[in-house]
This record gives structure tokens, C-alpha cells and sequence, in this order.
């Protein structure tokens, strides 16, 4: 398909509605698929985070699917994939704030306090309610994403465009660190026009729209049999999580709080996590991911992996990664450094707050074997 060299800046906004911390730049998929995917190819991404590379696919017209076991991560995805006008998502956020009963069940305990100013958690708590209850429309997927982007966030002193204290904007601030940073600096949380919020940021996300594409987004595990479906892919690129990342829902915990999840940071290992007890287990592990893509692509398939490591694991990233695609299915052609993580927003420099560098950041092309 002849693909646009240069997609207009407001068509990709979307691709910002809530930040997450294991995102690749929207360049990466992008450069792999333009001008290379023809017309109708399927492409999938199995750990497809906050589905960069499925709204990579949507600009350029392609259909894509997309599996993670994180619910932020497929809500995020399931958003940019959606379609609805700025009107529509403010008008359901009114709706729903319009219909909200003067009592509300909130979470108790001085983090609540603290993180949310008493009527702006009311709010969010109802919303919560409402979007859980249902949340099949594109509307309320949108309104969803914006919601769980400005769910926390910096205090500004223009606009208020978050609805908590002073937080970070990636992940959720631990409730016993929080607190005491709040009662240290006196912080208050602010009286927010949630409705204003929502305003603001669909403007901000949906001023241009990209045409649909046929999309499909899983809530599972990408080792499982059959979780791809009956399609066969063309494309499929993707970056697993980095052999010793295992904090991906504490890290979100508010968001995943906001998705039906408990008003506690929960920190034991999700249930459908990749297996990190060992090197050859979690190489282990991916090789059953590259089995069910293999299983599932079309003759002339590609694969395309980003993968580094974390600095306090001593393995080699790039050693790891070729293990893992041994008797997979698949044959590595090329593997190029990607450059160091503290270069962008990856994995690696994500989760290292203030330690040793991380590891280089390696891409790999693999096809059919």
C-alpha cells in the first residue's frame, strides 16, 4: 500500500491520551510498516501495552489485534482504536455526572483524603461505577482513557488538566509516600471541574481522527492456545517486558483501581505474568508467545522485537531474546542496537528510578522458519 510518508501531528494525538511507562515511540512501527504492508494485512502485537503499535496500524489502514494481561494497557489500546467526536465523550461524561445519587461509596483512608479533594472523588468514583457497568460504546471507551490519564498527575498552576494532588503523570504515587510527601509540603488536593477535564483533553486527543480499521484487542495471555484467533498476520511487532520487570500493575495501581481493580496497592505477581525465576524460564516463556504468532502468520510474515534489559539482572538482553526464538517457529535475520534506553520513554530507563544505567536496547528481525 503506498503509504503517506508524513502523517499530520493531529492525526497521531490520540496516540498521547494517557501515558504508560512501557511505551516505544509511535516511530517504530511505523517505520517498519510504511511502505512495506500492503492493503488488508493483518498486524499483531502480543504484548501490545498501551497499543502504539495497533494505532501505528490504524494511521497507515491497516486491521490489527492486540493482547495484553494488563487491563490498563487494553484500555488504552481499546481507546485508540475507537472512534467518537469530542461532543459525544463530553456529553456521556454529563450524562453520567448528571444521573450521580448525593451519596457515592468512596475508598477510606488518608491517601483518599489527600490524593482527591471530596467532590472531585465522588465524581470519579461514580464515573468509575458507571464506565464498569458499561463501557461498550466508542464514546465511553474514549471517555474511559481520559479519564484514566487525568486520573493523576502535577498540580498546575493554568488549567487544571489532572484530577488529584501532586502526583506523578506515569505511575501512581505508593499511598504511604504519598501521604507523607503531601503532609510534608502541605498539599492540599484541588477542587477540579472534571467535566472542564474531559473537555480540554478530548479536544486536545480528538481534534483530527484517524480513519477506522478492523481491530480486535485481548484482555489474556499471549502463551495461551487460540488467544490470537483464526486470523493470519502479516506483521507482527512487539516489545515484552524486560526479563526482571514485574511491577507493571503496582506501578498502575490507580488506573487498575479506576478498571475494577482493589483500592490497595496489590504486589504480588499478576496471575498471567511471563515466568521470571529464572533466564531460561522466562526465554522459556516468549518461545511459547513466538510458537502461538508463528502458528497464526501468513507465509511471508515478519517479526520484529524490541528487547533490552534491566541493569540489575545479570544476563545478557540480546542472548536471552535469540534463545527465546530457537525452535520458536521463527528464524532471527537481523539484530541492530536501538540505542540506549535513556534515550526515549522505554522500558528500561522507566523502571530504574535513579539506578545504574540500563542495558543497550536491541531490534530484532526474524521470519518464518
Amino acid at each position: 500500500m503506498p503509504a503517506a510518508r508524513h502523517i499530520e501531528e493531529p492525526l497521531r494525538a490520540l496516540n498521547a491520551i494517557c501515558p504508560y511507562y512501557t511505551m516505544f515511540p509511535l516511530e517504530f512501527p511505523l517505520r517498519v510498516l510504511r511502505g512495506r504492508a500492503e492493503k488488508g494485512e493483518w498486524v499483531v502485537d502480543p504484548f501490545c501495552g498501551r497499543g502504539t503499535t495497533n494505532f501505528a496500524a490504524r494511521l497507515l489502514g491497516l486491521p490489527s489485534v492486540g493482547v495484553d494481561s494488563s487491563p490498563v494497557a487494553v484500555a488504552l489500546t481499546q481507546a485508540k482504536l475507537a472512534d467518537a467526536r469530542v461532543s459525544d465523550v463530553v456529553r456521556v461524561a454529563v450524562g453520567i455526572l448528571d444521573a450521580m445519587p448525593s451519596r457515592v461509596s468512596v475508598p477510606q483512608g488518608e491517601f483518599w483524603e489527600r490524593a482527591f479533594e471530596s467532590s472531585v472523588l465522588r465524581q470519579v468514583c461514580w464515573l468509575r461505577k458507571e464506565l464498569l457497568r458499561d463501557c461498550s460504546s466508542d464514546s465511553r471507551l474514549l471517555l474511559r482513557a481520559i479519564l484514566l490519564g487525568a486520573l493523576h498527575g502535577p498540580c498546575t498552576k493554568s488549567a487544571a488538566s489532572h484530577l488529584s494532588n501532586q502526583c506523578p503523570r506515569t505511575f501512581a504515587p505508593k499511598p504511604d509516600y504519598a501521604v507523607r510527601f503531601w503532609r510534608e509540603r502541605r498539599l492540599e488536593p484541588p477542587v477540579v471541574d472534571v467535566v472542564e477535564v474531559v473537555k480540554i483533553r478530548a479536544r486536545r486527543y480528538l481534534s483530527e481522527r484517524p480513519k477506522q480499521t478492523a481491530t480486535h484487542v485481548v484482555l489474556g495471555d499471549s502463551r495461551a492456545e487460540g488467544v490470537f484467533g483464526k486470523r493470519k498476520f502479516r506483521w507482527a511487532i512487539t516489545s515484552p517486558p524486560y526479563y526482571g520487570m514485574r511491577t507493571y500493575i503496582p506501578d498502575q495501581w490507580l488506573r487498575n483501581w479506576f478498571l475494577g481493580g482493589p483500592a490497595t496497592v496489590a504486589y504480588r505477581p499478576p496471575e498471567q505474568e511471563l515466568d521470571h525465576g529464572s533466564a531460561e524460564a522466562f526465554a522459556d516463556d516468549l518461545r511459547k508467545v513466538w510458537k502461538g504468532v508463528a502458528a497464526n502468520a501468513a507465509e511471508d510474515a515478519r517479526l520484529v522485537i524490541r528487547f533490552g534489559g534491566i541493569a540489575d539482572r545479570d544476563v545478557d538482553p540480546v542472548e536471552l531474546l535469540k534463545n527465546s526464538l530457537k525452535a520458536s517457529g521463527w528464524r532471527l535475520t537481523t539484530a541492530v542496537s536501538a540505542g540506549d534506553a535513556n534515550a526515549g520513554r522505554r522500558q528500561a530507563t522507566q523502571f530504574v528510578h535513579g539506578g545504574p544505567a540500563p542495558k543497550e536496547e536491541h531490534d530484532f528481525y526474524a521470519v518464518l522458519d
